[in-house]
C-alpha cells in the first residue's frame, strides 16, 4: 500500500489556509506527522477546546473507552460554524483503542450530524460528519 503524500491527506480533510481548526482527544498516539500537515496547511495552531472562536473544522480523536461519543460530538459542535464539519479519526483495526466504524456512524445522527465520507489517514480511520444544511432561505 502506497502512503499518501501530504497534500492529499490535507486535501482529503478539506483543510485551507485561514480555516480555525479545533483539535479534541490529542494523546501521545496522535499522528503528529498529520498534526503538523493540518497546521502547515491552516498556516495557524490548532486551537483546543477553551477557545471562543467559531471552528470551521474540528479534528476528534476518539478511541475505545474515551466516553460516550454522542456526548463527544455533541459538545463538538457546539461552537462550531454552520457550514463547519467534524472530522472523528478512531484507530485502525487491531491497534490500541479500536473503535468499529459503525459506532461513529450510529452516534452522528444521534448528535444531529450526518456522516458524508471516510478515509484511512496511516493508522487512523476518519469519519466526516456535517451539520444538515439550515433552512434560514426558506422565509414563509
Amino acid at each position: 500500500m502506497v502512503a499518501a503524500s501530504d497534500g492529499d491527506r490535507v486535501q482529503k480533510l478539506g483543510v485551507s489556509a485561514g480555516m480555525i481548526v479545533q483539535e479534541l482527544g490529542w494523546d501521545e498516539d496522535t499522528d503528529d506527522d498529520l498534526r503538523a500537515d493540518i497546521e502547515d496547511a491552516i498556516d495557524a495552531e490548532m486551537v483546543d477546546e477553551d477557545t471562543d472562536e467559531v471552528i470551521d473544522m474540528v479534528v476528534l480523536w476518539w478511541r475505545d473507552g474515551d466516553g460516550d461519543l454522542v456526548d463527544a460530538l455533541m459538545d463538538a459542535i457546539t461552537p462550531l460554524a454552520d457550514d463547519g464539519f467534524v472530522w472523528v479519526l478512531s484507530p485502525k483495526t487491531g491497534s490500541d483503542g479500536y473503535v468499529d466504524p459503525s459506532e461513529v456512524a450510529e452516534a452522528a445522527p444521534t448528535a444531529g450530524l450526518t456522516q458524508t465520507s471516510a478515509a484511512s489517514f496511516g493508522e487512523w480511520l476518519g469519519s466526516r460528519l456535517v451539520q444538515p444544511k439550515t433552512r434560514a432561505g426558506k422565509k414563509a
